[in-house]
């Protein structure tokens, strides 16, 4: 894992997250393009941090005043990639250099959830990126 530098921002952001949750926020990403706030979430930590019937993201996104994601932490790039186009059945993931050297994740799903990984408007493989290039210096995902 690279080490991350958090602004201040993205570090009230946690805190705030952390006391709303009881869970472990490891990241937070402003997605301002999206409008969005996406925070990395420890393993095992998901159930507590989605909250009864989503009860804590609900009352993050109000109190924040954006839409807040969730996405499991994982160790590998293959791990993130998965758990950040969650729900979506990923079957496997390969990562591969292209002929300018740069990482690409090629992401095989199920056909039927080619359009879940996607997400409205391209905001889940957007989110996959973001993560992927934030972690482990990949380039782009690509949803094959």
């Amino acid at each position: 894992m690279p080490s991350i530098r958090l602004s201040d921002e993205e570090m009230r952001y946690i805190t705030l997250f952390e006391s709303i949750t009881g869970a472990t926020a490891k990241d937070c990403v402003i997605d301002e393009d999206a409008n969005r706030i996406i925070f990395v979430i420890k393993k095992g930590d998901m159930g507590v941090a989605i909250g009864k019937n989503g009860v804590n993201v609900k009352r993050a996104t109000k109190l924040i005043g954006k839409p807040v994601e969730l996405v499991e932490s994982g160790d590998t790039p293959e791990e993130l990639i998965k758990n950040a186009l969650f729900p979506a059945k990923v079957h496997a993931v390969k990562i591969s250099k292209d002929a300018s050297g740069r990482l690409i994740a090629h992401v095989a799903v199920d056909p039927r959830d080619k359009g879940l990984a996607i997400g409205k408007d391209g905001l889940k493989i957007r989110r996959a990126r973001i993560l992927a290039k934030r972690y482990f210096d990949i380039d782009n995902v690509v949803i094959k």
